[in-house]
């Protein structure tokens, strides 16, 4: 009775748990009519404020305009003057049924955006924002002219906007490998002598590789087939040269030699899209040949990246070892791209852990360690994670992910939300918001949200006609058949890959991802349900069970669980004393011969903080600040480690040209000998730092880029490498926010000769002086029997009391010694066992010292 009573419970309970996730119809309204309203609050802003500028300001309600703020570096590589975010939102106002907006917008488009503006702007962010913003309008446009009733004055023009977008695009691609350059000049292109560009010899894979969708499209729609031609040719080279060895890409490519820079291997930042386009290329292509090669890539990454639930960059020559122990946001692309190829459980695994770290930082932080402590605090008001969780649900109906996504609307407007709009949060830790509203977030974050709480019913189009690019632009997959290919294709075609599996050439089906089994997703994720501690409903157990890939020598997972400080218990150990247990794991062994994955069971101990960042200084010394400016810095992982260095470093101040020294130095000469200063951005501290160290610097400041920052309300990080050896930058490297590095440049255009010192904080010039101890030589003698009876001795004595073997030192006034002696005790110590003789000993007091304080003092002598 007992029994059948505790399974009812246990029923009801399991019962309740999965309607507490289900959501009415009602409920998904609501959410839904919520985000229509934050998106009218966000793009409304936008208008009101800054438009025609490329971006809203939100903080400042007003618009950013390029030339006209202080520079961000490479961040503003994506303003080109040409109303950025209205372009960007064109299409996502036909997904959220605002057609008449829309049809307002396209007219503002057609008639005040100019694309021949003398910019210079990122190829690769203009192709995805800008190209795919113009292309996906112009389909939208298109369908409701053939439906008729609205848009019947359309004529193609956002059709023919892109064209000219592609055109002031192509001389990026003039190089001898076909890989484009970086940036390009929408007036002047590259090589012209006006363009101020064409000095980058780098590129990012993902850069390169994440422009045959908007390339392909524009070339299917206009018949240009240029386009599409040089899309493919730069696919070709990364394709070409990609480690034979281990089927993996590095994420930055030299444009001329077609050398990899960075060896670095992953799915996040600088690669991820370049693996999103290749199935997506596929989808909307129809070209078996993109599909072949993202199934070797994508073995490769669950080979060496994968490692459940986490994915880990890993040197691509040498894929075995992690080579580092953080992951960036971007890479919550991944697993809405494994659910494309039909791999949904480490998709599952993924996207859990990803929304444990939301749960425990409100937002995903830009870098978060393997630990899940914040690395990079910034979050930047990125989709990733919206558009993971959108394809998750279509592809489980699961509605624990529609809960995941209501998360995300809470947040943003509890967070993020400010009266000018929604505004980037410059720390997680802090809360503490940035003066920026990316284009994206209009662009993605709303498409995927509302597309998550409306049924295919209530949107305006079949969103199963279209596939989304990475700004998530619609293209219809009818292009593959309705649109001639491209003439003359000589694209390298590849052997299909040796191990394939039942989703290598087939979309996944929900009966064979899901045989009878609804709870399937709920029973992966329930295995990282507590994996940051947060909302641990029961007592830790005293082992954790982590699941992960057992490779060719059988050692990675060790290495990689050692890094993330669990120690390793034997199987054997663990089942020892357990008999039943270890039976039941050698016929499970016996039964499944050929499955290469083993549990290993580990304990997981508490480690020492290993991120703790150690303050450091750029102390002002020169006339008039002599020490007393002091500005809080970051140090660096690399370079001279001025912990070691007693006394720092110390040099005057010069200022690189160009600032932010990722282009050849104008007056190298200048900075020999002296502490030089550059602005973050453009490129990575360490070519800025072997640049300036190239120029006979002997020390550098970077100052950040990002308007506001300063060291009181964002935590101080340590500047990393670019993942390769950095053994040969040996000047020590310090980094400001931007408020202290304020405080430094203007003290140098004031003066002109300004000489600093870095060092770390606590040993930075009049850091914790104190009053020096009073020092004093007494000479002790043991007085002989009878020799104090003759009366007291006047003034204050010192009594030194030996006890417990440690020396201590009383100041007593006479008139309180006696009451405390009595009449019969000597005034001055007895040491016991000591011979009459005379001993000198070093002692020190505090003149400071008051009568009435504790007179017990420890003393060192």
């Amino acid at each position: 009775m007992l029994l059948s009573t505790l399974l009812i419970t246990s029923l009801l309970g399991w019962a309740r748990c999965q309607d507490s996730q289900s959501m009415t119809p009602e409920e998904k309204t609501v959410i839904r009519d919520q985000i229509v309203e934050m998106f009218d609050h966000a793009y409304g802003s936008y208008m009101k404020y800054a438009y025609p500028a490329d971006e809203l300001m939100p903080l400042s309600c007003r618009g950013r305009v390029r030339g006209q703020e202080p520079n961000r570096g490479d961040i503003d590589d994506s303003l080109g003057k040409f109303s950025l975010t209205l372009i960007d939102t064109l299409d996502t106002l036909v997904v959220l049924n605002k057609l008449d907006e829309f049809e307002d917008a396209v007219r503002k488009a057609m008639t005040d955006v100019r694309l021949d503006n003398d910019v210079v702007v990122s190829v690769f962010e203009t192709n995805i924002r800008v190209l795919g913003g113009l292309l996906g309008a112009h389909v939208m446009a298109d369908l409701l002219r053939q439906r008729g009733g609205r848009m019947q004055w359309y004529r193609d023009e956002l059709l023919h906007m892109a064209k000219e977008l592609g055109h002031r695009l192509l001389p990026a691609f003039n190089t001898t490998s076909g890989l484009p350059y970086p940036k390009v000049n929408l007036r002047y292109g590259v090589l012209n002598p006006l363009s101020r560009t064409g000095t980058e010899s780098d590129t990012c894979t993902a850069c390169a590789g994440t422009m045959i969708l908007e390339f392909a499209a524009l070339s299917r729609l206009s018949g240009d087939f240029i386009f599409e031609e040089h899309a493919r040719k730069a696919l070709d080279v990364l394709w070409q040269r990609r480690q034979k060895g281990s089927d993996l890409v590095g994420t930055v490519i030299n444009i001329h030699n077609e050398e990899w820079v960075r060896r670095e291997s992953g799915v996040g930042a600088g690669i991820d899209s370049y693996y999103e386009y290749l199935m997506k290329a596929y989808i909307l292509l129809g070209d078996n040949l993109f599909l072949d090669r993202f199934n070797i890539h994508y073995s490769a990454i669950m080979k060496y990246i994968s490692q459940p639930p986490l994915l880990l960059n890993v040197h691509m020559h040498n894929p075995t070892v992690s080579v580092r122990s953080w992951m960036d946001s971007l890479l919550a692309f991944f697993p809405g791209l494994q659910v494309l190829r039909g791999d949904l459980k480490p998709a599952i695994e993924t996207h859990e852990m990803l929304y444990q770290v939301t749960k425990q930082h409100k937002f995903l932080p830009e870098a978060f360690t393997t630990e899940f402590r914040v690395h990079w605090g910034q979050h930047l008001l990125r989709p990733e994670f919206a558009e993971s969780t959108y394809y998750l649900y279509k592809a489980t109906g699961d509605p624990y992910y529609l809960r995941v996504g209501q998360s995300i609307v809470e947040k943003l407007n509890a967070y993020a939300r400010v009266p000018c709009g929604f505004a980037a949060v410059q720390d997680v830790r802090t809360g503490t918001h940035e003066d920026r509203m990316d284009s994206f977030f209009l662009a993605e974050m709303f498409k995927y949200l509302y597309l998550l709480f409306t049924d295919k019913s209530q949107l305006p189009i079949d969103i199963d006609d279209y596939i989304f690019t990475t700004e998530a632009h619609l293209l219809p997959v009818s292009l593959s058949t309705t649109q001639p290919p491209c003439r003359g294709n000589n694209t390298e075609t590849v052997p299909v890959a040796k191990e394939e599996d039942l989703f290598t050439h087939s979309c996944p089906s929900m009966e064979t991802l899901f045989p009878n089994n609804p709870s399937f997703a709920k029973t992966i994720r329930d295995s990282y349900k507590y994996l940051t501690g947060v909302g641990r409903a029961f007592h830790p157990l005293p082992v954790r069970e982590i699941d992960l890939p057992l490779h060719d020598n059988g050692m990675e997972p060790v290495e990689f669980l050692k890094s993330m400080g669990i120690s390793l218990t034997p199987l054997n150990e663990v089942f020892a004393g357990h008999a039943a247990g270890l039976k039941r794991l050698k016929i499970f062994l016996k039964e499944h011969k050929g499955v290469y994955r083993v549990k290993l069971v580990a304990e997981v101990s508490h480690t020492t903080e290993e991120d703790e960042v150690m303050p450091h200084v750029v102390q002002l010394i020169s006339p008039p600040f002599l020490g007393r400016t002091v500005l809080t810095a970051g140090p660096a992982k690399f370079g001279l480690d001025l912990t070691k260095q007693e006394h720092g470093v110390k040099g005057s101040i010069v200022k690189a040209s160009p600032y932010a020294a990722c282009e050849p130095l104008d007056g190298a000469v200048d900075l020999k000998g002296h502490i030089a200063l550059a602005l973050r951005g453009e490129c990575m501290f360490v070519a800025k730092a072997r640049r300036l160290q190239e120029a006979g610097a002997i020390g550098v400041i970077f100052i950040d880029h990002r308007e506001g920052s300063n060291s009181q309300d964002t935590p101080l990080f340590q500047m990393v490498g670019d993942g390769d050896s950095t053994e040969d930058i040996t000047l020590p490297l310090v980094f400001l926010f931007s408020h202290e590095g304020a405080v430094l440049t203007a003290a140098l255009e004031e003066h002109h000769n300004v000489d600093v010192l870095l060092l770390p904080k606590e040993r930075q010039l009049g850091h914790g002086k104190t009053e020096k101890p009073l020092g004093m030589n007494i000479k002790l003698r043991l007085a002989e029997e009878g020799e104090l009876e003759h009366g007291p001795a006047t003034g204050p004595t010192l009594e030194f009391v030996l006890e417990n073997q440690e020396l201590f030192l009383k100041e007593e006034e006479e008139e309180e010694e006696e009451e405390l002696r009595g009449p019969q005790q000597p005034r001055q110590g007895q040491f016991k066992g000591s011979k009459a003789s005379d001993q000198t000993k070093q002692c020190s007091a505090h003149s400071s010292q008051s009568k009435n304080s504790d007179r017990r003092q420890d003393a060192n002598p």
